[in-house]
């Protein structure tokens, strides 16, 4: 098995919706997503398959000095980082904004609980700004304005999963939502770890969202004019989990302690198609 086969075939068994809205793409910058999916992929799954925190560090540490041979010259021993040393080469990705997603995962290991929305954004940043910034070199952009759309497309591509995977992360022992906002709305966090929606719950969570489609809308307000066209792959990926948004809002919001709502295939295709022929238009609150 080559090397982005490997990424490939660790894409479709996740089966995210990451690469949903990149399906019209060119090979080559569809190739190039999928080996930044399977680097992200492979991260995720350190923290979350590792049952003792040391051996995560250790192998997080691991994955660290292995992408240092992404762009020291030397053959990587992972076959997600041998893909990625043609793609970072062709699409001229930085090895800050790649070694800064493990950064991420290394705060995932530290600390379960985030004081404000300032310290999670800095979470946020790192586990999903900077894949929004590697996303739009790969599609190409004129204008440096672009890369703060893809940071803040990012922040509300990962708040939507914070708010999607609110029970999941709790039967985990994590609570993403900021604890001063649980405080803001008289929610004890276990309300959250024991799973027991309360009305308080159900506005702390109305508030999360609705922050959360502010920033899709300040996103796309940031698109520069001129990369429009060379960034609707991304605008296609937002338009997708803002409708996986609105879904969790018309559900109601304090179900997601219950289950997990999800985005059914053909649906996303038809979100991915409507958006690629239309563009993305997120109301503004």
């Amino acid at each position: 098995m080559s090397a982005l086969d490997y990424c490939r075939q660790k894409a479709f068994q996740s089966r995210s919706s990451f690469l949903s809205g990149f399906r019209f793409l060119p090979q080559a910058q569809l190739d190039a997503m999928t080996v930044l999916y399977a680097f992200c992929r492979e991260l995720d799954d350190v923290v979350d398959e590792c049952s003792q925190a040391e051996i995560a560090r250790i192998t997080l540490e691991w994955w660290r000095q292995d992408l240092d041979k992404v762009f020291s010259g030397h053959t990587p021993e992972h076959p997600v980082n041998q893909a990625l040393q043609t793609v970072r080469t062709q699409f001229e990705l930085p090895h800050s904004e790649l070694a800064e997603l493990i950064d991420g995962m290394q705060m995932d290991l530290q600390q379960a609980r985030y004081a404000d929305f300032a310290e999670l954004k800095r979470y946020c940043r790192r586990v999903a700004g900077v894949v929004g910034c590697l996303i739009a070199r790969i599609l190409g952009f004129s204008d440096e304005r672009t890369l703060l759309f893809a940071d803040q497309t990012g922040l509300a591509l990962q708040l939507t999963n914070i708010i999607r995977d609110v029970g999941e992360d709790a039967r985990r022992g994590r609570i993403y939502l900021p604890m001063a906002e649980l405080q803001q709305f008289n929610v004890p966090a276990a309300v959250i770890l024991q799973s027991r929606p309360t009305p308080e719950f159900a506005e702390l969570m109305a508030f999360q969202i609705k922050r959360a489609k502010s920033i899709y809308y300040q996103a796309v307000s940031a698109l520069p004019k001129i990369d429009k066209k060379r960034q609707k792959a991304g605008l296609v990926m937002a338009a997708i989990y803002y409708a996986l948004l609105q879904e969790i809002e018309r559900d109601g919001a304090e179900n997601v302690l219950r289950y997990k709502i999800a985005i059914p295939s053909p649906r996303k295709k038809r979100i991915a198609l409507k958006t690629w022929m239309l563009g993305f238009h997120p109301e503004a609150v």
